[in-house]
């Protein structure tokens, strides 16, 4: 699992919206990675609309929200639309989990990524992480805001 005060791995990944995106991209910014196992399932459903709704904190404290999971820019356009977030979710789909096992979070048996936090300064560096004990865990918005 990567640990605070390490360089965050840098990677480039396909958006929603079949972009693409690199962590570089927010040089200067914070960001918090959000590493989830699934679009659609009931749990990150519930998580990523609980984010959504501490968007002004983030946004408040110059802090730009990322998922990231393993699903497909297609399966993420159509999450995001449903859930009606404007959250940036990328694609760790090929190869699968690359960026998650980067990280420290992908479940290689289960074929998807672990719920875990990942807070990035603006120069790269990481400054927080969260990592749930098993997939099922929300990490609550509570540790997100004392976080930031």
């Amino acid at each position: 699992m990567i640990a605070v005060g390490d360089k965050a791995p840098d990677f480039t990944l396909p958006n929603h919206e079949g972009k693409e995106v690199s962590l570089s991209d927010f040089a200067g910014k914070r960001v918090l990675l959000v590493f989830y196992p699934l679009d659609f399932s009931p749990v990150c459903t519930d998580q990523l609309s609980a984010y959504q709704a501490i968007g002004p904190d983030l946004e408040e404290a110059g802090v730009d929200l990322v998922g990231i999971s393993v699903d497909s820019a297609f399966a993420h356009a159509a999450f995001r639309e449903k859930l009606g977030i404007d959250t940036a979710l990328l694609a760790d789909f090929e190869p699968k989990g690359e960026v998650a096992s980067a990280y420290g979070t992908y479940l290689e048996g289960a074929g998807l990524s672990n719920r875990c936090l990942v807070l990035i300064d603006g120069d790269g560096m990481v400054e927080w992480v969260h990592e749930s004990d098993s997939p099922a865990d929300i990490p609550p918005t509570s540790v997100i805001l004392e976080a930031i």
